[in-house]
């Protein structure tokens, strides 16, 4: 890395970690990374931080807890591990105190053993002590073990904290409005994410199994620089498109269904997320064709109400009426569009929301309403926009329509007017998809 972007990266983080200073008032803060988990015997699972905790430091190690001081004279303090020449020949580089300190920007930096000792007097005499309150039981009985230490020397003239507050609820507010360095690392994901996609599309034909084509797409993820999948990829042909969080991804791909892929890849510490169906064999059928103009219709009357100013759930309202009446042209519900919303009949065949926040976490941080309303989408918000038929086979469902499940999504940047879709480069349309599966097997 270039000294000029480990400045940016340096100036960055510390300016976050003065934000949730001012946030706070006053007080300590302890956001502590993700253990590692053990996968069995002595081998553990592709050790991955916690997100608040990345979020504010930009620290990849294990073992280590990141403290935040609040007030006239706002500090911040790394807990890590110490260096180790042992343990770096078997799990390579730590940083250590020292070295962090410099390269993270840290005001201190403490061995991780130091925590509980440092913390005891950190916590003397300040009004509150933040913390990621109820999230590991372990965590809840250290701040505890804190606290009474500090209240114990009361006739030492010492106060301890009177409030325990949950410190995700100011993290939340700021990973929910993305700057311009999340921005950069959101674009690059999502277009290695699309890039995947087209490669998936290219590669599939009857006789492969889910599980080869998602080979192409983990293949491009890691080629291009992602360092994993940001969730576990779907893979679903035919009738397993039907199932939401399908992952088995061994079937067979037959001719004549549809596949359905959700699978978006996660770099530097961010996520993608994007769907896209098509078929098998690289031409809708008749049927086909009309399920998925339909979920491309309520894509994008979704898509029309992702603008600042509007509220959380008209994106989801859009999708859903356009869902509701094309169900009732299709057949597969019955009166009117009004029954259908009213009743939810819809939800038979379209069960979950349009979209979710979307950034370090699949799932992002962030609440929905604010006071029994929906929040108001502003610029820099970053989420997806999911519309989806899901239609089993059932006696009363025609005939053509059955076992087929379709869903698009693409990953969207909020903006004054129309929003930035940071998955464009994966196509939708019909004609754009069959051009790109014909044109793509005729180079292969």
């Amino acid at each position: 890395m270039k000294a000029a972007e480990a400045q940016l990266d340096i100036a960055v983080y510390a300016g976050r970690r003065r934000r949730l200073a001012r946030a706070m008032g006053a007080g300590v803060a302890v956001i502590p990374t993700a253990p590692e988990r053990r996968r069995n015997a002595d081998a553990h699972y592709p050790y991955r931080f916690d997100s608040y905790f990345y979020y504010l430091s930009g620290f990849d190690e294990p073992e280590a807890t990141l403290v935040v001081v609040a007030g006239e004279a706002p500090k911040a303090l790394l807990f890590c591990r110490e260096r180790n020449e042992e343990r770096e020949i078997w799990e390579g580089l730590r940083h250590g105190p020292q070295a962090a300190r410099e390269r993270f920007g840290f005001d201190e930096a403490h061995p991780i053993a130091k925590l509980d000792e440092v913390l005891a007097s950190l916590i003397e005499n300040q009004p509150a002590l933040f913390y990621p309150v109820g999230a590991d039981p372990q965590w809840d009985a250290r701040a505890m073990k804190w606290l009474n230490e500090a209240r114990a020397k009361v006739r030492a003239g010492v106060a301890a904290p009177e409030r325990v507050q949950e410190v995700r609820a100011l993290l939340d507010d700021m990973r929910l409005v993305k700057d311009a360095h999340e921005l950069s690392i959101m674009r690059r994901a999502a277009a290695i994410s699309a890039e995947a996609h087209r490669r998936a599309m290219c590669a599939t034909k009857p006789g492969r199994r889910e599980y080869e084509i998602e080979a192409e797409l983990l293949h491009e993820f890691r080629r291009s620089g992602a360092q994993s999948p940001a969730y576990a990829p779907i893979v679903a042909g035919g009738a397993n498109a039907c199932v939401l969080h399908y992952v088995a991804n061994d079937a067979p791909l037959r001719d004549g269904e549809l596949l359905l892929i959700d699978a978006g890849c996660e770099l530097d510490g961010y996520a993608s997320d994007l769907t896209r169906t098509f078929p098998v064999n690289g031409r809708f059928s008749g049927a086909q064709r009309e399920v998925y103009e339909l979920v491309l219709a309520a894509h994008r009357a979704a898509m029309d109400k992702v603008r600042a100013g509007n509220a959380w759930n008209e994106p989801h309202d859009a999708a859903v009426r356009t869902l509701a009446q094309g169900m009732l042209d299709l057949k597969l519900l019955r009166g009117g569009l009004d029954e259908a919303l009213e009743k939810e009949t819809y939800k038979r065949f379209y069960m979950h929301r349009t979209g979710h926040w979307l950034g370090l976490d699949v799932h992002d941080a962030g609440d929905y309403k604010r006071s029994g309303r929906w929040r108001a989408l502003e610029p820099g918000m970053t989420l997806t926009v999911e519309p989806g038929l899901y239609i089993r086979a059932a006696p009363d469902v025609p005939e053509p329509l059955r076992n087929t499940g379709v869903r698009i999504e693409d990953d969207v940047l909020v903006g004054e007017g129309a929003c930035e879709v940071l998955t464009a480069g994966a196509p939708k349309a019909v004609d754009d998809i069959e051009a790109l599966i014909r044109d793509g097997r005729a180079a292969i």
